[in-house]
């Protein structure tokens, strides 16, 4: 089997390799002419989406290790807690390079300036046609190309876009600011609007942020604006919020300033020879914590109904059976976490920690340890 891998960011290499493991040939088509070096922010890869990428090679020490969250107001409260084993928040630059590497040194084939266009099924196989003129024929055809995916609306053209949820998002490091926090775990402040922040070894704090801005923007709009402007529109949003009015005074620039969107439910993830995986099927907002780590998991699925299950439209329905309960929940959690991101009242300041122990911290953990068995046989 030949498999047409059409995208080169986070999910289109981690299927790449795991189509490998599984036996399957693969070609990654990535649409832009060089690699994704340099773009991009901070990812959490969960710790059920370490375990999926070592299942496929990737050595998972980058980053740094955060074992503990803690959420708390705008006053230092603390309003609940979750731990265990421990995530790793990591650059999306750095996860890209380890998989480019890995996919290099096992000699995947990728080709870039692909831009898919078009897509011909037949019953034995299928064709995909490039901006560029070009042409390439496998037996399926696997649409990895992100939260704007046009292998989607190939399988589907009345499928759902990605939906602004109203907020961007910012990151910056601030340095002699004041602010302390145990090694190994990340805050998150609810107060005027949400703020997330870490240390770092070097003793600066990493921190990341949201901004209520009903108008959607794209990346470059946002990109356009000074950085000046931004951190003064920031710091009027957070007034007196502690520890943001530290942080954002010892911050010179802001970072990494996108807007936040997520996928609504995606009715089709297959169609004759061609199936979605990661964003392009479900993409959970950032405030899941599992965007990655869900793409990862649906590639090493996807690889196991493919190896298991002769028949490419029962492997392809088997795959969704096992991946959409898991990703749609997930997805309708952090939904209902943005409303927090504005920031919170006197009332959920309350209810919170009554909320945290008795369905956060369970849901949290529950996704966490979820763990594909890959020698498992698929039926």
């Amino acid at each position: 089997m030949k498999a047409l891998v059409i995208g080169g960011g986070i999910a289109g290499p981690v299927t790449a390799l795991a189509l490998q493991k599984a036996g399957i040939d693969s070609t990654v088509f990535e649409a832009y002419d060089t690699t994704a070096d340099g773009v991009g922010g901070v990812l959490n890869v969960a710790p059920n989406g370490l375990a999926a990428l070592r299942i496929v090679g990737v050595d998972t020490d980058f980053g740094e290790p955060v074992r503990r969250m803690v959420m708390t107001d705008n006053k230092g409260h603390v309003l609940g807690s979750v731990e265990g084993e421990p995530s790793r928040v990591v650059w999306r630059t750095e996860l890209y390079r380890r998989l480019r590497e890995l996919a290099t040194a096992q000699r995947i084939k990728v080709e870039h300036g692909k831009r898919l266009v078009d897509v011909e099924t037949r019953e034995d196989g299928v064709t995909a046609t490039f901006e560029d003129g070009s042409s390439e024929s496998g037996d399926v055809l696997i649409g990895a190309d992100g939260i704007r995916s046009t292998v989607r609306t190939i399988i589907d053209p009345s499928a759902p876009g990605p939906e602004y949820v109203g907020l961007l998002g910012f990151g910056s490091y601030a340095e002699g600011s004041g602010v302390q926090g145990d090694p190994e775990t990340m805050y998150f402040v609810f107060g005027n609007s949400f703020l997330g922040y870490w240390s770092q070894p070097d003793g600066t704090v990493a921190w990341f942020n949201n901004l209520a801005v009903p108008e959607p923007m794209t990346a470059a709009e946002i990109a356009a604006v000074p950085s000046d402007t931004w951190m003064a529109r920031l710091r009027e949003a957070y007034g007196d919020d502690m520890p943001a009015k530290q942080l954002l005074a010892h911050s010179d620039t802001v970072v990494a300033g996108i807007p936040l969107e997520i996928m609504p439910s995606v009715p089709r993830w297959h169609r004759d020879r061609m199936v979605l995986v990661g964003d392009s099927a479900h993409a959970p907002s950032a405030s899941s914590g599992q965007g990655a780590s869900l793409a990862a998991e649906s590639a090493v699925q996807l690889a196991r109904c493919l190896r298991d299950i002769p028949d490419i439209p029962t492997a392809f329905a088997t795959y969704e059976q096992l991946r959409r309960p898991r990703v749609e929940r997930i997805a309708a959690r952090a939904a209902r976490t943005n409303s927090n991101k504005r920031g919170i009242g006197p009332i959920t300041r309350l209810l919170m920690p009554l909320a945290m122990k008795a369905f956060g911290a369970r849901a949290f953990t529950k996704d966490q340890n979820y763990r594909i068995d890959w020698d498992a046989k698929v039926s």
